[in-house]
């Protein structure tokens, strides 16, 4: 039985380079999916006119509801169209097609459910990266470590992406982020349903595209969902669907970190109103708490750290990629 392809491209001011992309697309996919997410460059109107692939789907959205919900319309029209796995690229030129093969094994190999890119792993290629964009990525990737509970991953805004049809059913659409936020807040969905993902090692490509992505106006935005996200996964995970040694260790090491920086803070505080040195016995007990905290919390982080899925979702069997690539 072949396996069904689909690739979804969200479109919005791409019109310079989507005809590059689709034609970069290789025979392995079945369906490509372009989502006009209302372009003022009509980009779907355009690649209907001149794309002469009988693969492409066009969809047209009313009005713009953001890349993700661009994407997840195209998730639910492949879908429709069958597919088994639904692979995502963006329409400017930044994402090589031919790797595309790249995100789809793991998934049909079962090692995993959810595939992403990572333009990290090669250090060489990050000197075509404009400097505030490799920060801005390095510090929300390592947040989001913290929110999405993927401490394996880097990378997390990028858009380069492959997913098992089986877990996009499980998705709550109407939770997801619309705009920038969503592939991190997808990360934490997937996350809560304990699918595997793994990173997929790639280079981006700069042609002098205007990114309608920047990191100064979302950072802070970025920044509070994330610390949402997080505490939301914790309670989730530790408190309300089960509970372990870890659950204790968190609430521990926060009373504790607390109570020693409240103590040593007032005990430091009064002796200093009356003229006086701190007693040692107040530094003792401030100390030893803030250090039993430390250690309480850093047994917490391991244990999470520890907890990253690892057994795939998806399964794939008899199934083969159709004119025969290998």
């Amino acid at each position: 039985m072949s396996l069904i392809i689909s690739v979804v491209i969200p479109a919005y001011k791409v019109k310079k380079y989507i005809l590059d992309v689709v034609g970069k697309i290789g025979p392995e996919v079945n369906t490509i999916i372009i989502v006009d997410d209302s372009c003022p460059e009509f980009t779907g109107d355009y690649v209907q006119v001149n794309c002469k692939d009988e693969r492409v789907v066009i969809l047209r959205n009313g009005f713009n509801l953001g890349v993700g919900g661009a994407v997840m319309a195209g998730y639910k029209r492949a879908l429709n169209e069958g597919a088994d796995i639904i692979v995502k690229i963006d329409g400017d030129g930044q994402m090589d097609p031919s790797l595309i093969l790249n995100f789809v094994l793991p998934i049909i190999n079962n090692e995993a459910d959810y595939t992403k890119g990572n333009r990290f792993f090669d250090l060489e290629g990050l000197d075509a990266m404009p400097r505030l964009r490799l920060f801005g990525n390095a510090a929300l990737s390592f947040i989001s470590k913290f929110s999405t509970g993927y401490w394996n991953l880097f990378d997390p805004t990028n858009g380069y992406t492959a997913i098992s049809a089986e877990l996009v059913r499980r998705l709550p659409f109407e939770k997801i982020s619309n705009r920038y936020f969503f592939e991190s807040d997808i990360l934490f969905r997937l996350n809560l349903l304990k699918a595997v993902v793994v990173d997929v090692p790639m280079t981006a490509v700069y042609l002098g595209e205007i990114s309608n992505l920047h990191i100064k106006k979302v950072f802070f935005e970025f920044v509070y969902k994330n610390i949402s996200n997080y505490f939301k996964r914790i309670f989730y995970n530790f408190y309300l669907r089960d509970m372990s040694v870890a659950s204790v260790e968190l609430p521990l090491g926060i009373l504790l970190l607390s109570f020693g920086f409240i103590y040593g803070l007032m005990g430091w505080w009064d002796s200093a109103s009356r003229g006086m040195a701190t007693p040692v016995g107040t530094i003792m007990i401030s100390a030893v708490s803030i250090l039993t905290g430390v250690q309480f919390f850093l047994a917490f982080l391991n244990y999470d750290i520890g907890s990253v899925p690892s057994k795939p979702i998806s399964k794939f069997k008899n199934l083969y990629l159709k004119k025969d690539v290998n």
